[in-house]
């Protein structure tokens, strides 16, 4: 009946209470750190009981937005949410989305490529010396590497140091949850001898141009080292 009539059904007082305190949140009214009006002033302000304004900050709570503390200094606070937490959560639920078959091996590839190739011209714009440094030494580790799981691990770590040349900490945010759960679908398969080494002379060649400050040339070399990633993915 309410799709027949074009109407959107009223939600129930706490979650409208949260959804009011989440944007405020959200739209920068309210900041990390800040502390909420008390249960009884909230009552007042949104004109409900204060067992539904418990329910809102539960609510609030369980999306990690808020959090409570008790003593004399005590309350509640808006929460300061740190970048690991937001990178654990989304690998956390890229995994199950991707063990539900809810998306395929294809969609997180695509994903990386589109956000590792641009990142990869944005470090050949801003990258240290210190980044550069750090690459070639990832490099050099994974030709040293013996077990899988190690070179998986230096391979990460180089694409790591690759993203923080970027200085855009979102990119790490978003790119490090795909590495980690394409490498967890790749887990029980091995490569061959050919495909590493292919793999760090790639590398190597996407760490000259960062290094030369060549944007076209490490978008281009990232692109064929994802592209030779993909054929090996799928291939297992």
């Amino acid at each position: 009946m309410a799709k027949e009539l074009g109407v959107t059904r009223v939600r129930p007082a706490y979650q409208q209470v949260a959804d009011q305190l989440r944007d405020r949140i959200l739209d920068g009214s309210l900041t990390s750190g800040d502390r909420l009006p008390t249960e009884i002033e909230l009552s007042e302000i949104f004109g409900v009981s204060r067992s539904t304004v418990r329910e809102a900050l539960r609510v609030l709570a369980s999306k990690d937005l808020i959090r409570t503390t008790r003593g004399t200094t005590g309350g509640t606070f808006v929460a300061r949410v740190q970048s690991n937490q937001v990178s654990d959560y989304l690998e956390m639920s890229l995994g199950l989305m991707s063990g539900a078959k809810d998306i395929s091996l294809d969609d997180l590839l695509e994903a990386r490529e589109c956000l590792e190739v641009p990142a990869a011209g944005y470090a050949a714009l801003r990258r240290e010396e210190r980044h550069v440094v750090e690459m070639r030494q990832a490099v050099e580790r994974e030709k040293q590497a013996r077990l899988r799981g190690t070179r998986f691990q230096e391979q990460r770590a180089f694409h790591g140091v690759l993203v923080d040349a970027t200085g855009n900490q979102l990119l790490g945010i978003m790119i490090e949850p795909v590495f980690r759960v394409l490498q967890a679908r790749t887990a029980e398969h091995d490569m061959p001898a050919e495909y590493w080494s292919r793999i760090d002379h790639e590398h190597t060649q996407i760490c000259s141009f960062i290094e030369a400050g060549q944007v076209e040339g490490a978008q281009n070399a990232m692109r064929k080292h994802l592209a030779t990633v993909r054929q090996a993915y799928e291939q297992i």
